[in-house]
């Protein structure tokens, strides 16, 4: 039955996951040979409306489940359990912050924050929890973690920091948030390229307008 579910999550069937999870609740908790629930992984690809039925479906989420999906209240119950719990690394090595993070949940991360998780954990894949707001694509996500001190110069596989991110997707936002914190422009990927550079590459004029503009030096 647990292969079942992550088979009709993979094909988006949506008739057979109600029939499974009908005779089956508890089946939104299901692992995968990763470790990661039916849940999360339903929302990993995106499908929200298999998200809803799962959620339903499913008795208390996890720290990571409730991370994700941006229940501060089961944040809370959960923490209020077992404070250590806003450091946990899930199966595939990333803590509720990251999560948070990555699924634009602004109220979970700085709940999580405030009880002290870590702005500059690094799972084993080396993503960052700046890399993961980063790849949130909100500029609000980055700002947030920042404020609570993350690195913005930490690099992932490839060598690509957050500012690269930003480069990458022409986000003047989100590259003006990084440079304000200390982002270190001249950081180069392991291919070798600035971030100024892979804009360019890219024909994202507007952020490396923003990348190319002169460090202002107070006086």
């Amino acid at each position: 039955m647990e292969q079942d579910i992550f088979a009709a999550i993979s094909a988006s069937d949506i008739n057979k996951i109600k029939e499974v999870v009908s005779q089956y609740p508890g089946v939104a908790h299901a692992r995968n040979r990763a470790g990661v629930s039916a849940l999360m992984q339903a929302r990993y690809e995106n499908k929200m409306e298999i998200v809803e039925l799962l959620r339903k479906a499913a008795s208390a989420l996890d720290v990571f489940e409730a991370a994700a999906l941006g229940d501060v209240a089961q944040l809370r119950s959960l923490v209020v359990s077992d404070p250590g719990v806003v450091k946990a690394q899930s199966s595939d090595g990333f803590t509720p912050l990251h999560l948070a993070c990555f699924f634009s949940q602004p109220e979970a991360a700085e709940f999580l924050i405030q009880k002290g998780a870590n702005p500059n954990a690094v799972s084993p894949a080396q993503i960052a929890i700046i890399h993961s707001a980063a790849a949130s694509r909100c500029a609000a996500m980055v700002r947030l973690v920042l404020q609570a001190g993350a690195n913005p110069n930490l690099q992932q596989q490839g060598g690509y920091t957050a500012l690269h991110e930003a480069a990458m997707h022409n986000s003047v936002e989100r590259a003006r948030a990084l440079l304000d914190a200390g982002a270190d422009r001249s950081i180069r990927s392991e291919d070798g390229l600035t971030a100024a550079e892979m804009a360019a590459q890219k024909g994202n004029r507007e952020v490396l307008e923003v990348l190319q503009k002169p460090v202002s030096v107070s006086s």
